[in-house]
């Protein structure tokens, strides 16, 4: 089955004409981002060309993509948009709600038992609403569209940062925050920053050790966790063509985690292979039909320096192995030089867990070649030093690989095979052990590794490499351990050298499945109840966000000064939290409980300024604003990086935070404060966040003027009675400031409505 094949045909449909029309307007030949961004806006054919990083521009998504954890609050805001189905392909995927601990049945059943409200619920919705549900148990969501949704030259949001998972194909396929999909699913435009363009230039061939996960580990080691914020990044090259679908999957992934909108690659015969083997032969054949159109021009790969904005090279053929971490996915340690940077840095040489998997890195070519060297060790007598743990990617990766006896060969090591669901990547681990806190090593093909991210534990070093050198490590039990150099003592105290990685682009007898999860929605669903019990500690039906009343904000207090790494994980974490993410009161008991506060470098403890005593963040909030005192909160440097959770943004606001001042912000996180109504704004001079004070009153001067491109003035009032006035940055535009002043994206959709 191809689903929307009729969708993807219009689509191409138009490709030739708006792309002729593009370059007229733009004057210059093409950029495959340019070609999908040009080919995809709501206005139709290009009538101006935009500037990058600047032009405000409404664009028409093919499709959204939702997981269970966000589509819960996507899905409440839609039903208040007075609609009667979507307007485009949608879909819901439950993946995020199933915890790893025993193994894949006994954990689903578990999930099943412990959310039957909530999956009910999904499954209701998405049967009312025409969205498409891929049940618990059926894979993760970035895999699954990759077998089913993703298709060359298309543009896809998603409610998940690792939406970009789809650039593998050729998408221009985006992280969004559910207030973004909702816009889209009622039929409305969906505003983006024109994106800067980001060009990698692969030359050579992968070989050895190294994989396709390398790549961008060494463009995260490159850029940071900031360097692609605001841009595209399209990867090209024979370096490119020579990469295999899933693996080009694999690098645009983990794009989210240097900032950047998206990555893609140019259509190719890899992707005409994984299409075909995954049943979407339709595709091949629309997409090879318009195909000069689905990748850069000529011209631009020739001399890229003068079509994009930052150029890097990288040949595959050099390219090391790469180990990165720990806490943060940016800091890359080639494998040869793991060792003394590990002993350098005091981090834990023994390797306790090896987890592959996640939405990243399951693909049936990962599993195979991490099943080469797991096979290498059960033929050499050789016992693992670490324990092992696998997710599959789709309950299609997972049959295919339990046909092809790749499941085999992990359970000759004691391997734990998890659901097909994120478990351990987004912290559903309930790992044995975890409470005690102590300081240890997990390596994982994973594509975050926060503090406390994977077991709660915030001395547990997680470091992120590809599946085959997750397998080589756990198997040694050695961080600093390099399977290139270095050999192993079996059970015969013999020494063995492990023989590079192998394994198969895609089955050699093809995918098999005998039930894929799918559960398509009713042709009509007018007569479908969604039932929300008004005493439900899972799911609560929203009511809207107060109108913001036209006056300045003064007398506001400072709730947090965070300092440091503040991400959405900081902001709203995961976890054991997940279970109310329906729920947006209780999901508030956890607004910035893991930010550090500046004044006591505690977590979860801040001064309240109606009593003087130090509180837990909510609470202090709360009484806040049970008192009707206004708040801000402060923040450091790319401030609400990671996921794309629009609840890290939606509970300061109905706890009554009025702005987040900070240094910088991650693109998704400040455009959802700004559909949430809340006031982004960033520091004109950095160095005014060291005058923050911890008992300042604080007064915005001009806010009843809130313009485009205008700053905004803010006194600080010391308790000296001494009075300082900063300026404050801002990149709302007008239809911005209209949210702003209705109290959110979504009542401004009602009042249009009405």
């Amino acid at each position: 089955m191809v689903f929307d094949i009729d969708m993807i045909k219009e689509v191409y449909a138009k490709f030739p004409e708006r792309i002729e029309e593009a370059r007229k307007v733009v004057g210059k030949p093409l950029t495959l981002a340019e070609k999908i961004l040009y080919a995809h806006l709501w206005d139709g054919a290009a009538s101006e060309a935009y500037e990058r990083g600047k032009s405000y521009v409404d664009f028409a998504p093919d499709r959204v993509a939702m997981q269970d954890a966000t589509a819960q609050m996507a899905l409440l805001q839609f039903m208040q948009a007075g609609k009667k189905r979507v307007a485009v392909p949608s879909t819901v995927h439950a993946d995020h709600l199933i915890q790893a601990k025993v193994g894949a049945s006994k954990d689903l059943q578990a999930s099943l038992n412990q959310n039957n409200e909530v999956f009910n619920f999904l499954a209701s919705i998405s049967n009312k609403y025409g969205i498409g549900f891929w049940k618990p148990g059926a894979g993760i969501i970035h895999q699954v569209v990759l077998e089913n949704y993703a298709f060359p030259g298309g543009m896809m949001i998603g409610t998940d940062s690792h939406t970009v998972n789809a650039g593998g194909l050729g998408m221009v396929a985006i992280g969004v925050g559910g207030a973004d999909a909702v816009d889209v699913m009622a039929g409305m435009p969906w505003e983006l920053k024109f994106p800067k363009l980001i060009g990698v230039r692969l030359t050579g061939k992968l070989n050895g050790w190294t994989a396709a996960k390398d790549v961008i580990l060494k463009v995260a080691d490159i850029l940071t966790v900031k360097g692609g914020t605001g841009c595209i990044v399209e990867y090209f090259g024979d370096g490119a063509k020579s990469l295999s679908c899933t693996g080009k999957g694999t690098i645009c992934n983990m794009g989210a985690e240097i900032g950047a909108t998206t990555s893609t690659f140019g259509y190719d015969d890899s992707m005409r292979r994984y299409l075909s083997a995954t049943g979407r032969q339709e595709v091949v054949d629309a997409a090879d039909q318009i195909a000069e159109h689905l990748t850069g021009d000529a011209e631009v790969y020739a001399n890229p320096e003068q079509y994009f904005d930052q150029l890097i090279d990288i040949n595959l053929s050099e390219l090391e192995p790469h180990v990165n971490g720990p806490f943060t996915p940016d800091r890359g340690t080639p494998i040869s030089k793991m060792r003394a940077e590990a002993e350098a840095n005091g981090w834990p040489m023994k390797v306790e867990w090896g987890l592959i998997g996640s939405c990243t890195n399951s693909s049936y070519e990962d599993i195979s070649r991490a099943a080469s060297i797991a096979q290498q060790a059960v033929d050499n007598g050789i016992t693992p030093k670490a324990e092992f743990g696998i997710n599959p990617g789709s309950e299609q990766v997972r049959y295919t690989i339990e046909r092809d006896g790749f499941i085999g060969i992990f359970e000759k090591l004691g391997t734990k095979i998890f659901t097909n669901a994120c478990g351990p990547c987004i912290g559903q681990w309930d790992r044995e052990g975890a409470e005690k806190q102590e300081k240890n090593t997990i390596v994982h093909s994973f594509n975050r590794n926060f503090s406390k991210r994977a077991d709660g534990n915030p001395n547990t070093h997680a470091f992120v490499t590809s599946p085959e050198m997750v397998a080589a490590l756990a198997i040694s039990g050695d961080l600093g351990f390099n399977p290139i150099t270095d050999t192993l003592t079996n059970d015969r105290g013999e020494q063995v050298k492990l023989n590079p990685p192998v394994g198969d682009e895609l089955p050699q007898k093809g995918f098999d499945v005998e039930d894929n999860g799918y559960q398509a929605p009713a042709q009509d669903g007018s007569g479908v109840e969604v039932i929300v019990k008004s005493d439900s500690q899972r799911l609560q039906l929203l009511e809207s966000f107060p109108a913001w009343d036209g006056k300045n904000i003064t007398g506001a207090r400072l709730l947090i000064k965070a300092k440091g790494k503040c991400t959405t994980d900081h902001i709203s974490m995961a976890g054991p939290w997940l279970r109310y993410r329906g729920h947006l009161d209780n999901i508030s008991n956890n607004m910035l409980i893991g930010a550090v506060n500046a004044y006591n470098d505690q977590t979860n403890e801040v001064k309240n300024q109606l009593t003087n005593a130090y509180g837990e963040v909510p609470a202090v909030q709360r009484a806040y604003k049970a008192a009707g005192v206004p708040t801000i909160v402060v923040g450091d440097h790319n401030y609400g990086e990671g996921s794309s959770r629009e609840h890290a943004a939606m509970e300061p606001r109905h706890l009554g935070v009025r702005a987040v001042i900070v240094k910088s912000f991650a693109r998704i996180h400040e455009t959802n404060l700004k559909k949430q109504g809340m006031l982004g704004l960033t520091f004109d001079n950095e160095a005014d966040y060291d005058k923050i004070q911890e008992d300042d009153t604080f007064n915005f001067l001009d806010l009843d003027a809130f313009a485009p491109g205008k700053q905004l003035t803010l006194e600080i009032v010391h308790t000296d009675g001494a009075k300082e006035s900063i300026k404050l940055n801002h990149t709302y535009n007008e239809s911005q400031i209209e949210w702003f002043k209705a109290g959110s994206a979504l009542n401004l959709i009602k009042m249009q409505g009405n």
